[in-house]
């Protein structure tokens, strides 16, 4: 009790140190988040509202990517508007109570697109090599099950990370060199070896990040043999057009997000300044791109906003 009192005692919170350092690009960031934070929204909210009012989208795949896009607003929200206050108001401070709440939020909606995307690439995999199948496995009741699986376990992970990271004592340690609070950060402030809540990290990271990778990766290699089987090109355009999105999504949210542990204690401000960005882009840009990378190629999308942008027309 004593050791867990010594760590909620500091009665400043924190403070996100975030780019500071750099007043300069601070300000550039400041307009080009605003913008990339409005499109996250946008795009995100619109994926969701087609969905569901478009009866062409009542399938397995529109249903994982509104969960995604549920998620990706979540997770922007969670840190963007917050680091935009800091900025303008030049105060960087922020709650114990809050700081808790962020890092939860965020390593739990993180994690729960870690398992998400394995789930979407699943999808595609039984919707490609078992096509005559694919209505009677992808029923509804799996699709909710599966989307469970992924919220709950992603918050599981984040519970656990949570409470072991802010057990450790800090010695009045509260410079967080981060624009947000997230475990790597938070570490480092501590004032005790932190080799134990190190390893548990890179283990969750393991089961959370490497484990559903190789899902994917295993989902994909079947999906391409099964492709190249396809006789018709259209059909061979058409699957890699539905695989090609989540596969570029995945790339680029896995890439950034473990990138992101190899700076996890910099030494150098040039360091710093590369770990602060790649964690705004897998917090930020990668979530605004989702729904782009999966509506450039998708007809059904593009059809659902041309009927929704029709029917606006007419009662205008």
């Amino acid at each position: 009790m004593r050791r867990f009192n010594n760590t909620i005692s500091h009665p400043k919170g924190f403070i996100l140190v975030g780019f500071s350092e750099w007043p300069r690009l601070e300000m550039v960031l400041f307009m080009a988040i605003s913008i990339f934070y409005i499109m996250t929204l946008l795009g995100n909210s619109a994926i969701i509202v087609l969905s569901r009012i478009d009866s062409r989208l009542y399938t397995p795949m529109y249903f994982f990517l509104a969960n995604l896009s549920f998620l990706d607003l979540c997770y922007t929200t969670s840190t963007v508007p917050q680091m935009l206050i800091n900025i303008q108001s030049h105060r960087r401070n922020i709650s114990y109570m809050g700081c808790i709440a962020q890092l939860f939020i965020f390593l739990g909606l993180g994690s729960t697109e870690c398992i998400l995307l394995s789930v979407m690439a699943f999808d595609r995999y039984v919707a490609i090599c078992q096509p005559l199948h694919y209505t009677v496995i992808m029923h509804s009741r799996l699709c909710q099950k599966l989307a469970a699986v992924a919220w709950v376990t992603g918050f599981s992970n984040s519970l656990v990370q949570t409470v072991l990271t802010f057990l450790l004592p800090r010695c009045g340690q509260y410079r967080v060199e981060n624009f947000f609070c997230e475990v790597p950060a938070m570490l480092q402030l501590s004032c005790v070896d932190t080799r134990i809540n190190e390893v548990e990290m890179y283990a969750a990271v393991v089961i959370i990040k490497v484990i559903p990778v190789g899902l994917i990766l295993f989902s994909y290699i079947n999906i391409v043999r099964a492709v190249v089987r396809i006789q018709s090109s259209e059909g061979r355009k058409k699957a890699f057009n539905t695989c090609g999105s989540h596969l570029l999504v995945v790339i680029m949210f896995y890439g950034s997000a473990i990138s992101g542990y190899a700076y996890m204690a910099p030494k150098s401000n040039s360091a710093k300044l590369k770990g602060k960005l790649l964690a705004l882009f897998y917090g930020l840009i990668t979530p605004m791109l989702n729904p782009l990378m999966y509506t450039l190629r998708n007809k059904d999308v593009k059809g659902a906003v041309k009927k929704l942008l029709g029917r606006e027309q007419e009662q205008g």
